[in-house]
């Protein structure tokens, strides 16, 4: 009756303590989760409590795998403190051939939005491994391409192999060198990535703009086209002329060489004739200008009645010695300074009389000695086109 008794006690025991801890887990606080759906091709070795993981690190689980027509259904959660960009994909990574797979939440939260909860991933951004029976399949399918019943069933490849093995026969130092130069060039590249990729894009502008222009650039190729077919006809004169040009270049190579004395010292004084009329330009312009008036003018010196050609020379100029022979001595190419010397000079001389007030004949408008002005000639003006017969032609 003790033993019973005693045993009674030890089960009532067990029932109270195992309804306790099955409380305790049930009324134990779960952390907050987020729950999506991810739909893969294939689900391979993932089964519900697979780990969830973010840069390898376990956040969640997976709650069920269930097929949906052509793809798997797999429903998973993770805990809330984990953020999950809202356009992140799901990925089953297989760390070994035997472990099992745990699907990877990629890529990792850095800004913007998050995945609510109950988000579905759809096939487009999920991955599955390579199955080996897969890569077993691949394999099988390169050898049988390769073998007899494929590329090699002529022996095609056959040759290949043992032409290539001839030619690279004792050939395995520059082989080696060709790699290793190769290898210097891939580096260079990427050290001028920035460079390759500018013109790259450059030479995609190009080729927009020639597509943009693709009518006129039709046109040129047309317009080359016939140039070359004119050229094409014309080559025999194109070569005889040819021909004589470098005849000619001869001729005259042979005529500098024989006379480059000479030539330079042409060349000199072409040079200082072009100085100076660049430093006469303004006075050359003046002529240029007053020419036209000056021609028109010669013909109204010649007075027919008397048979003399008649002018006045004003002589006004020399009223001022000293400007006058200033100007003589600038156009000489002779300094500023000595023409400042010999004014000084003039100017402690005794003051001329005005050239006007000795010969009566007059001076600049404006002066007291001034003429009076001439009388209006009748128009048109009487004007001999042969001046008394200096000039032939003309009409009388």
């Amino acid at each position: 009756m003790t033993k019973v008794a005693g045993f009674s006690r030890l089960i009532a025991i067990g029932v109270v303590l195992v309804v306790i801890a099955v409380s305790a887990i049930a009324l134990w606080p779960h952390p907050k989760r987020v729950s999506a759906t991810a739909y893969f091709p294939r689900a391979v070795s993932v089964y519900p409590g697979s780990d969830v993981r973010i840069l390898g690190i376990k956040v969640g689980e997976v709650e069920s795998v269930t097929p949906a027509g052509r793809s798997v259904r797999v429903k998973f959660w993770w805990e809330v403190k984990h953020k999950v960009p809202a356009d992140a994909k799901a990925v089953i990574a297989s760390p070994s051939i035997v472990a099992d797979r745990y699907i990877q939440l990629t890529p990792a939260y850095s800004k913007g939005a998050v995945m609510a909860d109950g988000a579905q991933i759809p096939q487009e951004r999920t991955a599955v491994p390579l199955e080996l029976d897969q890569i077993y399949q691949s394999l099988n399918d390169l050898s049988v391409a390769l073998g007899p019943k494929g590329a090699n069933d002529q022996g095609a490849l056959s040759r290949l192999l043992d032409v290539s093995a001839a030619n690279l026969n004792g050939q395995g130092a520059k082989l080696n060198q060709t790699i290793t130069d190769v290898s210097t060039l891939t580096q260079t590249l990427a050290g001028n990535s920035k460079s390759l990729f500018s013109t790259v894009r450059q030479l995609q502008t190009f080729v927009s703009a020639l597509a943009a222009n693709d009518t006129l650039v039709k046109q040129f190729n047309t317009n080359f086209a016939a140039t070359s077919t004119t050229l094409a006809g014309e080559r025999k004169d194109l070569g005889a002329a040819l021909s004589t040009l470098a005849t000619a270049l001869g001729e005259v190579a042979s005529f500098v060489k024989d006379n480059r004395a000479l030539l330079k010292t042409t060349i000199s004084g072409a040079t200082d004739i072009s100085q100076i009329l660049v430093k006469e330009k303004a006075a050359l312009a003046e002529i240029m200008d007053t020419a036209p008036l000056g021609l028109g003018n010669l013909a109204r010196v010649y007075n027919p009645q008397f048979g003399t050609l008649d002018q006045r020379i004003n002589l006004a100029q020399l009223d001022d010695p000293a400007s006058f022979i200033c100007s003589i001595l600038l156009q000489a190419n002779q300094p500023l300074s000595t023409c400042s010397a010999l004014k000084g000079i003039i100017d402690l001389l005794p003051k001329l009389p005005l050239l006007g007030s000795i010969t009566g004949s007059g001076g600049p408008a404006g002066t007291p000695w001034a003429p009076p002005p001439p009388k209006k000639l009748p128009s048109p003006d009487n004007v001999d086109e042969t001046l008394g017969g200096l000039v032939p032609g003309g009409s009388r």
